[in-house]
């Protein structure tokens, strides 16, 4: 069986049977398909080639089964696999692909879309929401009209050449041991056309947004094609394209770049010239990897939000009975917003830092404590200003979210306030490439208080995982995150104007781009951008859990207010507090009090099985992929007990819950897809149990989840029944 034979979809099951290896004695894995010999040896050669430290050797049996040993380094001795070997074990790369780490703020995200779904979704997986492994809400949507003749076959073949040229477009993640991006060589351009008569554009919209995203697969970026209606009169709607996206990829500015090279495309019969963009984001990745962290650890040592910062725009609330994604849209007039960057630019500061201004503003009136209040939210910055040649053409996740600190007092000048804000962003873009994770891990931390010495549950299992990110420090208030919220002003990407020429000389127009509601990223981020017509239009994309349309009004028009009312204080003594004395009589907007996630059992019974009969332990982590473990269940034929255990436990919790589990006599099988897998292999390495109790660890990559059941009921049946 050759790569060109692997069924498309189909994912590698890993078993090991934990027994100490002897001193200087490999550990023994083994590979069950769907690899054949060659297959097989690329695996190894590729460890052998990645990790030096290691002595790689391979025995194939048979098409889909082959025995793997690992002899660890002469002077070290095993521990436990790194994450780097199993993530390269569990899921290597396709043919004549490349793996990038995940950092930063695309870490943030792609963990985001991992979160499990909400207790009683009734999905025992861990996994996040959507079926096949996709994240149905963390998707992002732009839309426009078609103006002009379209040719759907050289629309069609247009994204298929800006495919070809950029590695973003054909890229997607793997999460097994550790978040990785994946560069495939090839994918394929995902285009629909629907009929007005068969869908009506909200049905299409909804229908879009369910749909999400598989995460595993290459393309997190799809077109749908809404045809003209039929009749094609002079009031009959255009076709209109909706460009849909996954935010762990793709900000939006490179999806406005990824645009202009698809409009090139398109103006030169659906063929894009040249080959492979450079840089991207391989380059992006080894210019990030070489930068000196010294300077910015010593910043956020001294920047980070205090504990009593403000960061919520409304007073804590119940429950606000919706859910889902919220839009608001509000334009400022071009001659307002000229007024608007007037009063600024004459106290030496931006329009930008005017909205800055006016929502930290907000925040200190929503938590109503007199006197001066440290106030932060998150402003995203671009992240393609940087000293890489050439940063500001590469499309992909640049720009970061990172939180702005100001104090803010009513009886101090608006002046004053202006160029705090606008001070603070300036210090934050030094630092362009810093993150929330990061700005986490550099936080200070205060001494330790004295306490009892840890006993035998904390050992060095307790800590984080290989590759974790420390959490947010003692002390150090909210950064930007769940709790906080984002401003964000987009700058305008305009299409050149001899490509902008070649296409009126062909009919067409290229109108701009716009959002439907999507993935907030938080409770709330407010979006500026200027029009066509050198307006200012404000969005304010909401999470209508959090914050209810009633309240998300309210808070959007006492922006605009406030925006509206800044060129009127000119004085040079004019206060911040006598712009909010104009918000006097309005209610401040509620915003639901946060929900603590629902503690899980530590293990659940998920069938039962015959007394004397081994025991299954499905181990659940984020990132499983949904409704594998149901398909498991569901298909397994034997006496076995299954169960299910969390392993994100408290440590000492789940070595207790197991040991009773398993009983006198009974065998332990720890099995999990994904990071289920891993999580099942480092349990079983802190577990501390008799010889023999645990039979075997069983591990699989990542899949939808028919893949994913069928790779973990074939490294389970290799354990359980006695091969031929």
């Amino acid at each position: 069986m050759s790569s060109q034979d692997v069924p498309q979809g189909a994912v590698l099951a890993v078993v090991h049977e934990p027994v100490a290896p002897a001193p200087g004695g490999p550990l023994v894995l083994e590979l069950r398909g769907p690899l054949g010999p060659a297959d097989a040896e690329t695996v190894a050669a590729r460890l052998a080639q990645r990790h030096r430290a290691f002595g790689v050797a391979l025995d194939s049996h048979r098409p889909g089964h082959h025995t793997l040993r690992l002899t660890p380094p002469a002077a070290g001795g095993f521990a436990a696999l790194p994450a780097d070997l199993l993530a390269d074990l569990l899921a290597p790369p396709p043919p004549g692909g490349e793996i990038l780490p995940v950092t930063g703020h695309q870490q943030t995200l792609l963990r985001a879309a991992l979160t499990p779904a909400p207790a009683g979704a009734g999905d025992n997986s861990g996994s996040s929401d959507g079926s096949d492994g996709s994240d149905g809400g963390g998707v992002e949507q732009l839309y426009w009209d078609w103006s002009g003749p379209l040719d759907v076959a050289r629309f069609a073949a247009a994204w298929q050449s800006v495919v070809d040229r950029e590695c973003v477009l054909r890229a997607c993640f793997d999460w097994v041991a550790a978040p990785r991006l994946v560069l495939h060589a090839r994918a394929e351009a995902d285009i629909a056309v629907c009929s007005p008569a068969a869908v009506t554009w909200p049905q299409l919209l909804r229908r879009d947004r369910a749909r999400g995203f598989a995460l595993h697969r290459p393309g997190l970026l799809r077109l749908t094609l809404l045809a003209a209606e039929p009749g094609g009169g002079a009031g009959a709607a255009p076709p209109r394209v909706l460009l849909t996206y996954h935010p762990a990829l793709l900000d939006e500015r490179g999806v406005h770049l990824l645009l202009r090279e698809f409009y090139r495309a398109y103006a030169g019969g659906g063929v894009l010239p040249g080959g492979e963009r450079r840089p991207d984001l391989r380059d992006h990745a080894r210019w990030l990897a070489s930068q000196d962290t010294t300077a910015a650890r010593q910043f956020w040592a001294r920047a980070v939000p205090p504990p009593r910062a403000a960061t919520r725009p409304g007073r804590p609330g119940g429950a606000t009975g919706q859910s889902g994604p919220g839009l608001l849209h509000t334009r400022l007039r071009a001659p307002e917003t000229f007024r608007l960057r007037s009063w600024a630019a004459l106290r030496g500061a931006a329009e930008s830092s005017a909205l800055h201004l006016v929502w930290a503003l907000l925040l200190y009136r929503a938590a109503g404590v007199p006197g001066p209040l440290p106030v932060s939210f998150g402003v995203q910055l671009s992240g393609r200003d940087i000293a890489l040649p050439g940063a500001a053409g590469i499309p992909g996740l640049l720009d970061s979210p990172l939180p702005m600190t100001v104090t803010v007092d009513p009886a101090a000048p608006l002046a004053g306030l202006l160029h705090q804000v606008r001070d603070t962003l300036l210090d934050l873009a030094a630092y362009p490439w810093a993150s929330t994770e990061t700005v986490r891990a550099w936080a200070p931390r205060p001494p330790a208080a004295p306490g009892p010495a840890p006993g035998p549950a904390a050992g060095p299992a307790a800590g984080p995982g290989p590759g974790a990110v420390a959490g947010p420090a003692a002390g150090v208030g909210p950064l930007c995150g769940a709790g906080s919220t984002l401003v964000r002003f987009d700058g305008p990407l305009v299409l050149p104007k001899v490509l902008r020429s070649e296409l009126a000389a062909q009919g067409v127009h290229a109108d701009t781009p716009r959002s439907a509601a999507g993935a907030t990223g938080g409770p709330l981020t407010l979006a500026a951008r200027h029009d066509t017509a050198g307006g200012l239009v404000l969005g304010l994309f909401h999470d209508r859990a959090q914050l209810a349309d009633e309240d998300a009004a309210a808070l959007h028009s006492q922006c605009v207010r406030l925006l509206r009312a800044l060129p009127e204080f000119r004085q040079a003594q004019a206060s911040a507090g006598q712009l909010l004395d104009l918000l006097a009589r309005a209610a401040i907007p509620r915003m639901a009090r946060p929900v603590p996630p629902a503690p899980h059992p530590a293990l659940t019974v998920l069938r039962p099985g015959h007394p004397h009969a081994d025991v299954i332990c499905l181990v659940t982590a984020p990132g499983v992929p949904a409704g594998s473990y149901d398909l498991f269940v569901r298909g397994h034929r034997g006496p076995e007990e299954i169960v299910a255990v969390h392993g994100d436990g408290a440590p000492g919790v789940l070595p207790a819950a197991l040991h009773q589990a398993s009983g006198p006599g009974r065998r332990l099988v720890l099995c999990g897809c994904g990071p289920g897998g891993r999580a099942a292999y480092e349990l079983a390495q802190r577990t501390p149990h008799a010889p023999g109790t645990v039979a075997a660890v069983v591990m699989t990559g990542i899949g939808d989840a028919a893949a994913s059941a069928s790779a973990l009921a074939r490294g389970v049946r290799s354990v359980l029944t006695p091969p031929p």
